[in-house]
């Protein structure tokens, strides 16, 4: 089946995340200080890992619950304070940041009359984000977590932007950084998938031959040309 429409997440392939995950990894330990929890670098090195792998849901509530030893207390107590920064870091990220040349890449396909959505679990005014950069008029599909509550991975949220769409999940590729949130959950409908592999999530592996991504890249070059193979569209 031809493919007709490309989903994309905004963390990782679009939006680099640097100063979003050193911000989260600076009030994380802040937290556990908070609680008397105070790792070594190596330490909350691993736990971050063993979130990763072990395809948390919310990696930093398992950063705080490894580290607090799982003791449920201990932990809630850190979480909150966690949740409680969000506004401070959002605050001082200020805005999103835009991986250099994804931009083109979005146009390039947009004018090859691929239709191209958003599947991200991100909060409604990340539109207004895109918008800013000028992006955001290549997206057909501009729902995201914060408009119709789904979370990935929830297939419920990629069925939506199929909908919306006027696809069906075969005739559509996923692109994320994520094999629990992005590539099993589109695999799963029949999507092809593409693993951008950044940041936090770079070293999580499959488990299985049904969380295998269809193409793994590692910058914007990578991608364009894994989806002019997907598409045909070169």
């Amino acid at each position: 089946m031809a493919i007709r429409a490309v989903l994309f997440d905004v963390g990782g392939p679009i939006d680099t995340e640097i100063k979003h995950e050193a911000l989260a990894d600076e009030y994380l330990l802040r937290a556990l200080a908070a609680v008397g929890i105070q790792p070594s670098e190596a330490e909350f090195a691993t736990a971050s890992e063993w979130a990763v792998q072990c395809y948390a849901p919310n990696t930093y509530l398992a950063i705080i619950f490894r580290l607090c030893g799982e003791r449920a207390e201990l932990a809630k107590a850190a979480e909150l304070a966690f949740q409680a920064s969000s506004p401070e870091r959002r605050r001082q990220r200020a805005r999103l940041e835009l991986r250099p040349g994804i931009g083109d890449v979005l146009k390039q396909f947009h004018e090859r009359r691929l239709l191209l959505g958003l599947a991200a679990n991100q909060p409604a005014d990340v539109i207004g984000e895109l918008d800013r950069f000028g992006i955001g008029q290549y997206f057909s599909h501009r729902e995201v977590t914060g408009h119709h509550g789904f979370h990935k991975p929830d297939v419920r949220l990629f069925l939506r932007a199929c909908e919306d769409l006027g696809v069906t999940p075969q005739e559509c590729i996923m692109v994320g950084d994520r094999i629990d949130n992005d590539i099993f959950p589109a695999r799963s409908l029949g999507m092809a998938t593409v693993l951008f592999r950044t940041g936090r999530h770079f070293e999580q592996r499959p488990r299985s031959l049904n969380e295998i991504p269809g193409e793994e890249v590692f910058s914007v070059d990578e991608l364009a040309a894994a989806l002019k193979r997907l598409t045909g569209r070169g």
